[in-house]
């Protein structure tokens, strides 16, 4: 019953530009890994500069990256999403799923696109992407604050080309002088020559880095070697307790499993009797 809405999902995700196709069997058990980047990809389409890690490999890793994915559909988009069922990663995480395609999807109608006239080719090359937009709005801004500003100097400076026109015309008409020109010219071969100075001094300082950068590498590298020979001493020698360690490990997968099963039938127990209430109180009206 958790699927019934499957084919409105599968629709909106082809209109949206999935670049993969969706069907109903990648769903009948749980698969974390589709969900999780299925709920990247949407996030993306919200968001492409987001940084939500992409690790799903450990237990550890996938409720961190559940509960990123809600925190950030709860503050930027404003759906709430049961981070229960995106954790089963089964037909009741679909209708999870749906509540941010829907969203997306109604955007995308509103600025005009209809759904029923597009095309495979033209839906799969359809890119919603919302952050950009955002991104694009505010740097208009900032060129209109800035254009502003520009304006205004400009609008200031001009005022002033009066006098400086003076300024201008009368140092245009006076005679040159040789020996001042000539001082001027001194001045700047002096300045020349100290920069050269300064290019050369920090050549200098420069081959003495790097031979004291050499020196270090070379320090390092021998530390590697220790390090390297120490790391391979230490994993030829089994640690103690190791067997009785990978025994209670293997317990501890098969409770885990237990545990997985135990709470998918505690779900879809639940699921029956807030179905089974909504009856009753529709028979009771």
């Amino acid at each position: 019953p958790a699927l019934a809405a499957f084919p409105d999902f599968t629709e909106m995700m082809r209109a949206l530009g999935y670049p993969r196709l969706i069907s109903m069997e990648n769903f009948h058990t749980p698969n974390f890994m589709l969900v999780s980047e299925v709920l990247l990809w949407l996030v993306k389409r919200y968001e492409p500069h987001t940084d939500i890690p992409p690790d799903v490999d450990t237990e550890q890793d996938r409720v961190f990256f559940i509960k990123a994915v809600a925190q950030f559909m709860a503050t930027k988009a404003h759906i709430k999403l049961n981070t229960k069922k995106l954790y089963q990663a089964d037909g009741y995480a679909v209708k999870e799923l749906l509540k941010v395609t829907s969203a997306l999807y109604g955007a995308m109608n509103n600025k005009g696109v209809e759904r029923a006239d597009m095309s495979e080719e033209d839906s799969s090359k359809f890119k919603f992407d919302l952050g950009s937009k955002i991104a694009d709005l505010k740097a208009a801004r900032q060129l209109a604050s800035e254009i502003t500003s520009k304006g205004a100097s400009l609008y200031g400076l001009l005022g002033k080309e009066v006098q400086l026109r003076e300024a201008r015309t009368e140092s245009i008409a006076r005679p040159l002088e040789i020996n001042e020109a000539e001082k001027v010219m001194k001045i700047a071969i002096d300045c020349v020559l100290e920069e050269v100075q300064k290019t050369k001094d920090m050549l200098n300082n420069v081959a003495f880095d790097e031979a004291n950068l050499e020196a270090k590498i070379e320090k390092r590298k021998l530390e590697l070697e220790r390090n390297q020979k120490r790391l391979q001493t230490l994993q030829s020698v089994r640690p103690a307790f190791m067997d009785e360690y990978e025994k209670i490990e293997e317990q501890l997968q098969k409770q885990y499993s237990s545990y997985l099963e135990k709470f998918r039938n505690l779900t879809y127990m639940e699921q029956l009797l807030e179905d089974h209430r909504r009856t009753e109180q529709d028979m009771f009206e």
